[in-house]
């Protein structure tokens, strides 16, 4: 049992990360409820349990596991809502109209909170954000590759009892961070999941990996600067994200570099080992976020006045990708060297 009184909470998507904070407030001793609609994978997960690799730390954890809204019952403190962006209004729907969660918490990837939001209206709703990796390793098993913070606020940016008793659940999963400036957590964990998910699913390696390719930091730092001047660009006031600032990767004068590449370091230090859950994604043939990550700095940009090609051209990759034209590789990240080049001072 965790340190924290015991809440009800539904899962919303019993993926890699929703899995991992299934097993983990299970243990804690909260009632918790997976919805996923994937039915052999809520077979497993209740009976024998579903297998979690946490960091090294092996178990197997029966959960109780719907795939149907109609076997929900009762009122749920908190819906964690992990799902894809092209999932959430079809699963949100439903539960929203049954009255059966009293707060929806946005831990999706990319602008995917603004969607949750259309469904569940701003007064339901409070905003987070996982810098920790997870890896769905097929029905039933799911491994949580590395540690680092949930960042959590609401959308006024106050703290309310609702936010500190969101923060007290989410503490037996990881530590946890209040923000009253959620809009740019959101916008700092952006310009991550677009620079090192976009670049991890086009060339089909975890985050540490593609550092280490030959111009894989210069690509990196091209993307994270790109999204950065869209943010400045829009007045956003970026926040902290996994312990590092997002202007000390920005590179927007050659002085830049040495503190880009220090912070890349410490970065990698902690999630070096993540896989891109849209590479997860391509592997298993599904459709990716990637019109809410790469595709939401591009969609700002546009509307600032801000040019972006590199996130533009990790869209149209990835697009391809899921239309079977090309494969993730090492090699695909030549294609983007040139426009870093122009980006850059590199």
């Amino acid at each position: 049992m965790g340190n924290n009184a015991s809440a009800r909470v539904l899962v919303i998507g019993g993926g890699a990360i929703g899995g991992v904070m299934a097993a983990r407030l299970t243990r804690a001793g909260h009632d918790v409820t997976v919805l996923d609609a994937y039915p052999a994978h809520v077979a497993l997960m209740c009976d024998p349990g579903l297998e979690v690799d946490l960091v090294g730390e092996k178990d197997i954890v029966p959960l109780n596991a719907v795939s149907d809204v109609s076997r929900l019952s009762g009122t749920f403190d908190f819906g964690l809502v992990t799902l894809k962006a092209p999932h959430i209004r079809t699963a949100l729907e439903p539960l929203v109209k049954m009255g059966c969660v009293d707060t929806y918490v946005a831990l999706g990837n990319g602008l995917v909170q603004d969607s949750i939001q259309e469904v569940v209206g701003p007064e339901k709703l409070l905003v987070g954000t996982v810098s920790w990796g997870a890896t769905n390793l097929g029905p039933g098993r799911v491994a949580q590759t590395t540690f680092a913070p949930f960042a959590i606020g609401e959308l006024d940016g106050k703290m309310s009892a609702r936010l500190q008793a969101l923060g007290d659940v989410l503490s037996d999963v990881a530590e946890v961070h209040f923000t009253d400036n959620i809009q740019g957590q959101v916008w700092s964990k952006l310009l991550l999941n677009s620079s090192f998910s976009g670049l991890g699913v086009v060339t089909g390696l975890v985050y540490g990996d593609v550092v280490a390719l030959p111009r894989g930091a210069d690509v990196v730092r091209a993307l994270w600067s790109e999204g950065y001047q869209v943010a400045m660009a829009m007045n956003m006031d970026l926040d902290v994200v996994a312990g590092i600032s997002p202007r000390d990767i920005a590179v927007l004068e050659p002085m830049d570099l040495a503190r880009s590449d220090e912070s890349i370091g410490v970065l990698m230090s902690s999630l070096g080992a993540t896989k891109a859950s849209m590479l997860q994604d391509i592997e298993k043939g599904s459709i990716t976020e990637v019109d809410v990550i790469n595709g939401g700095v591009s969609a700002a940009g546009r509307k600032v006045g801000i040019p972006t090609p590199l996130n533009d051209a990790v869209v149209a990759i990835v697009h391809g990708y899921e239309n079977k034209d090309g494969s993730p590789g090492p090699d695909q990240l030549s294609s983007l060297v040139p426009i870093a080049e122009l980006q850059l001072p590199i």
